[in-house]
């Protein structure tokens, strides 16, 4: 039974790093994705570039946003939004 005791240091440390690093890391990315797949029409995003505006065309992979007063076209890929700016937020 002595000779399994350093397991347990080892197993401890292992589920630690589970809990503290892993799992949240994992949490937050589900989240993140999961908010980049509810991007539709008539929605304002950042982009991880900094780019504010509103998306008028959204397919699988590409979004076409609205950005600037002369209403400049951009097409990104779903994977470049930052985050969806709620209607009460400030630019």
């Amino acid at each position: 039974m002595q000779q399994f005791g350093w397991i347990l240091p080892y197993a401890i440390v292992i589920a630690a790093f589970y809990f503290f690093l892993i799992r949240p890391q994992k949490k937050k990315e589900k989240a993140t994705q999961e908010m980049r797949n509810s991007v539709k029409e008539g929605m304002e995003i950042v982009t991880i570039g900094g780019f504010y505006g509103k998306v008028v065309n959204a397919k699988e992979d590409v979004l076409t946003i609205e950005v600037g007063a002369d209403k400049v076209k951009l097409k990104i890929a779903r994977w470049a939004v930052g985050k969806v700016i709620e209607n009460n937020e400030e630019k």
